[in-house]
């Protein structure tokens, strides 16, 4: 190979990898918390399944992340495990991942005769405090929980959806980007779950999956606005 040859390769060499080094600080990386509305399962539907292709036509560099993984993404849902559950694992599952944008729907799993909105608000409160701690400038959207016809066990969520809104409303004013999402108001449980009427149908999912992305389309205005 020629002297020039030689210097039009390594040139060529170095454009590719500053493009690829561009991409990677042009992706935004997003992880869903929740419970196994979240996480998914065989006889129900998942927001993900929706959301992530949504995605993938509107916003480019966009990646999922979290320990978990299944066809749709990788994700953060742990069926079974309340908000307190996640308030604990958050700092390493957070610390490994570092998403720039954070999903939360978390408030099933509790039981209404146990009175548990205050405690799934204060667990809420700590996991996106602990969230916040470790990058100042994530951006959490918080959903007010889609409702169940499975009761009396869950008749606490309106409560809990009014206390969320609270909770989403005072974490702003102390300067955190923390926006709410409503995924309860226009869910119907009689149509949008499955038999246990408590997991989304297909029609459930996608509603979710709506939600969630009229939410998200501003934040990534923001964000190309902001060149990040």
């Amino acid at each position: 190979m020629t002297k020039n040859r030689w210097i039009i390769a390594v040139t060529l060499l170095q454009f590719v990898l500053a493009q690829d080094s561009l991409r990677a600080d042009e992706e935004t990386t997003i992880m869903a918390v929740g419970d196994s509305i979240t996480q998914g399962g065989k006889s129900f539907r998942c927001y993900r399944e929706f959301l992530v292709p949504l995605l993938s036509k509107s916003v480019p560099q966009v990646r999922f992340v979290g320990p978990n993984q299944d066809s749709a993404s990788a994700h953060c849902g742990y069926g079974g495990r309340d908000a307190r559950f996640l308030s604990i694992i958050i700092k390493d599952v957070y610390t490994k991942y570092q998403p720039d944008i954070v999903l939360i729907h978390a408030g099933h799993n509790c039981f209404s005769k146990d009175k548990p909105v205050p405690g799934i608000i204060s667990a809420t409160e700590q996991l996106i405090d602990t969230i916040h701690s470790l990058n100042p400038d994530v951006t959490v959207l918080l959903a007010q929980v889609i409702p169940s016809g499975k009761l009396p066990k869950y008749s606490y969520i309106p409560e809990l959806n009014a206390e969320l809104k609270k909770t989403a409303e005072q974490m702003k004013a102390k300067g955190m980007r923390v926006i709410l999402v409503d995924q309860a108001n226009g869910f119907d449980w009689m149509s949008d779950t499955v038999g246990d009427k408590v997991h989304p149908s297909e029609s459930g999912a996608r509603k979710m999956a709506d939600r969630w992305m009229k939410a998200l389309k501003p934040i990534f205005t923001e964000r190309q606005k902001a060149g990040r």
